[in-house]
C-alpha cells in the first residue's frame, strides 16, 4: 500500500510541478508568434454588418458558439487539478465551446484521480475530448482502456497524443514508439467515438498525417511548435546529476503550427484538421481557419483564469470570440464555413518550400 501511495504521490507531484513551472518560467511559453507572419487580405468595403457575423460552427454533430477548443491541460488526484478542470468545463458549457482533458493514464493506476476527469455533470452538453498517450498502446493498453477513458469523461471523441520529444527528455519517459500507427488504427476501428491524433507541441508532419490516415485516422490536431514547450518544462523537473541540457536544446524543436496546417491542407476534407500550438488570439484563430483548420485549440491563455474562477475563463473565451468576429468582419465573411481553407484571404502565400 505504501508503494502504491508513493507512486500516486509522484504522479500528482509531477502534474503540480508542470503547473508550477509554467507559472514560474514565462519562457516556457516560447511566444514565437508564428501566426504574425500570416497576413490576411483586408476589406475596406466588407459589404456586411458586424452584427450579422456568426462565429458558430458544427463539429462532430454539436453546435459550438465559435470554433474554439480549450486544449488538454491536466488531470489527477489533486485539489488544484480538480478545480482547474471543473472551472474549464463549466465555462465551456456556459459558452458553448469544446474542451479536452489532460492525459488520463493516471486513472488506471490511481482510481481516485478519475473524479478530475468526470465532467459531464458540470458540462452536460459540451463537446468533450478524452485523452490518452498513444505510446501506452505499447505498454499494455488497448481498446478497452481507451473506451474506459471515454466513459470516464463522457467524451464525444478520444485524443491519442503522441509526444516523442517530451518522453525522450522526461526522466521517466516512455519511448517505445515502434509500431504505433497500426495500433492507433486498431483503436480507431474498435472505438465507438472518433479518434483524434494529436501532438503536444512539436507538430504533425505530412508523412505522419498520411500514415495516420492510412490507418483510419480522420481527425488530426497538428499541435505545432511556437507555444508551450514541454521539452523546457521537463528540463526544469530535473535536478542534480540527473539534469541535462536536452530539454533546453530541443525547446524549440518541431514544425510551427501555420506550416503544419499549410503542409496538410491537401489532405482536406478527407482529414479534419485542428490547430493548436502557439495560438494566442482570435486573430490567430482566423488565420488558422484560413489555413484549413476546422477547430482551434488554446491552452496556456486559460491556465491562470482556470485557477481563478469560471467567470475568468468565460471572460477569456468571450474575448477570443470577439477577436475572431472582428477579423471575420474585416475580411467580409459572415460565416465561419466561408473562411475554412479559403486561401484567397491570404495577402501572400506562406513562403514555405514545397515538399512531397
Amino acid at each position: 500500500m505504501t508503494t502504491r501511495n508513493q507512486s500516486r504521490d509522484r504522479t500528482n507531484r509531477r502534474k503540480v510541478e508542470h503547473l508550477e513551472i509554467i507559472r514560474a518560467d514565462r519562457a516556457v511559453d516560447r511566444r514565437k508568434f508564428y501566426f504574425d507572419d500570416i497576413r490576411l487580405r483586408h476589406r475596406a468595403l466588407p459589404e456586411i454588418d458586424l452584427d450579422t457575423v456568426d462565429t458558430s460552427v458544427s463539429f462532430m454533430g454539436k453546435r459550438l458558439s465559435c470554433p474554439l477548443l480549450i486544449s488538454s491541460m491536466t488531470g489527477g488526484d489533486h485539489a488544484m487539478v480538480r478545480r482547474i478542470n471543473r472551472n474549464l468545463a463549466a465555462a465551456a458549457e456556459r459558452c458553448g465551446v469544446a474542451m479536452g482533458v489532460g492525459s488520463q493514464r493516471v486513472m488506471f493506476t490511481h482510481p481516485s484521480s478519475r473524479s478530475s476527469f468526470t465532467l459531464r455533470d458540470t458540462a452536460p452538453s459540451a463537446l468533450l475530448f478524452a485523452n490518452l498517450g498513444a505510446v501506452q498502446l505499447n505498454k499494455g493498453f488497448g481498446v478497452e482502456h481507451c473506451r474506459a477513458a471515454v466513459e470516464a469523461v463522457g467524451a464525444d471523441a478520444l485524443y491519442l497524443h503522441v509526444n516523442p520529444l517530451q518522453e525522450a527528455v522526461q526522466p521517466e519517459g516512455d519511448t517505445q514508439f515502434e509500431g504505433l500507427a497500426a495500433k492507433i488504427g486498431q483503436v480507431a476501428r474498435g472505438l465507438e467515438v472518433p479518434v483524434i491524433l494529436k501532438e503536444v507541441g512539436a507538430g504533425i508532419s505530412r508523412e505522419d498525417a498520411r500514415l495516420a490516415r492510412a490507418n483510419g485516422i480522420r481527425y488530426i490536431d497538428v499541435a505545432g511548435t511556437g507555444g508551450t514547450s514541454w521539452s523546457r518544462i521537463e528540463h526544469h523537473r530535473q535536478s542534480g546529476a540527473a539534469r541535462n541540457e536536452l530539454g533546453l536544446l530541443f525547446q524549440d524543436w518541431g514544425i510551427p503550427t501555420p506550416r503544419a496546417l499549410w503542409e496538410l491542407r491537401a489532405l482536406r476534407p478527407r482529414v479534419t484538421l485542428i490547430a493548436s500550438g502557439g495560438l494566442r488570439s482570435g486573430l490567430d484563430m482566423a488565420k488558422a481557419l484560413v489555413l484549413g483548420a476546422s477547430l482551434c485549440g488554446l491552452a496556456a491563455p486559460f491556465l491562470q483564469p482556470a485557477q481563478e474562477s469560471v467567470e475568468a475563463v468565460v471572460a477569456t473565451i468571450e474575448q477570443f470570440r470577439r477577436e475572431l468576429r472582428t477579423a471575420m468582419f474585416l475580411l467580409g465573411v459572415d460565416r465561419v464555413s466561408n473562411l475554412i481553407g479559403q486561401t484567397r484571404f491570404l495577402l501572400d502565400a506562406p513562403r514555405y518550400p514545397e515538399t512531397e
